[in-house]
This record gives structure tokens, C-alpha cells and sequence, in this order.
């Protein structure tokens, strides 16, 4: 069940043709799973072609590789722009991830020409695109963005809350 859908920018109307916002935050949902088998924070991503075609992923891995910027998003787009040879992604394309980016994959969504970010759960204390800061609204960036947030919401609080109670009760 989805909570309220937040939007920033101009979102488009509907997901890409054979494409739904559900079906796209699944995968993403199935890299948080894959974050949580290594007992990484249980965020994924998902990158789309404007048409829908999925062109990257990625999961939580700061701790599989003693690296701060091995988040999700991060993780994601470096998949991707390797997969396509380029550091810039394609016009258009939608990153897909199950919890609002933070300041530092703001950034790497800014600089990687990402066209849109799909969210799952806000993040109230480090959310960088709609929690804490208007992410597509920073006057200084050479790039702009749409966003739609809530998407999956529920089940993607679920994974995380799932994810740390188990933790405090070991």
C-alpha cells in the first residue's frame, strides 16, 4: 500500500510503456534484499532508460568494502554509466531506490545527468531531496531533476524497520 506521493519538478505522468512505478521499485526492493543477505542497511536502486529499459543496479555495500560511498544510488550509477561506457547517463533516465538519497548521491544523481528519482521511503534525518533539502531546487546546480516519492512506501519502511530490529535484538 502507498502512502501519500510527493512530487517535485515535472514528474511525468506515467511510468514508461511496460513499465509500472511498482514494478520498477521492485527491483530495487530485490537489491535491498540482496544489501540485507550481507548484513548491509537494506537500500537498493534501479536505473531506467527513459523507455523503460533497466540499465543498472545496486545495493548497500559501505560495509562489504570499507567504503562510505558505497551506497545504492552510488553503487547504481556506476554500474550503469560502466555498462554504457560513458560517466554521463543517457537523457532521461530514472533512478528507482527504496529510500530518499542523501546529500552524497544527491550529488552523484546532479552530476551523472540522472532525469528523474522515483523514492520509496522519505528519510527524515538525512534525506536530501525532500526531508531536509530541496535537492532539485539548489539554485547553484548545472542540472535539474524531477522526483516522486512514497512509492512502495510501506513495504519499503518495512524492510528497513525489519532490518534494525533484528539488529537490536542480537
Amino acid at each position: 500500500m502507498n502512502n501519500t506521493i510527493i512530487t517535485r519538478g515535472t514528474p511525468p505522468t506515467q511510468p514508461p510503456q511496460g513499465q509500472t512505478w511498482r514494478s520498477m521499485m521492485d527491483v530495487a526492493m530485490c537489491e535491498a534484499f540482496k544489501a540485507r543477505q550481507h548484513d548491509e542497511v537494506p537500500i537498493g536502486a534501479a536505473l531506467f532508460t527513459a523507455e523503460g529499459n533497466l540499465i543498472g543496479t545496486g545495493n548497500n555495500t559501505p560495509l562489504t568494502h570499507n567504503d562510505p560511498t558505497g551506497h545504492a544510488e552510488v553503487n547504481c550509477i556506476r554500474n550503469a554509466c560502466e555498462k554504457l561506457n560513458n560517466y554521463r547517463l543517457p537523457r532521461g533516465t530514472i533512478l528507482v531506490v527504496t529510500l530518499e538519497p542523501c546529500i552524497m548521491c544527491l550529488g552523484a544523481i546532479i552530476h551523472a545527468r540522472v532525469g528523474g528519482v522515483v523514492f520509496g521511503a522519505p528519510d527524515p534525518k538525512a534525506g536530501a531531496v525532500v526531508s531536509n533539502l530541496e535537492g532539485t531546487e539548489l539554485p547553484f546546480a548545472n542540472h535539474k531533476f524531477w522526483t516522486i516519492g512514497g512509492v512502495c512506501e510501506a513495504e519499503c519502511k518495512e524492510i528497513l524497520q525489519s532490518f534494525f530490529l533484528h539488529k537490536r535484538k542480537k
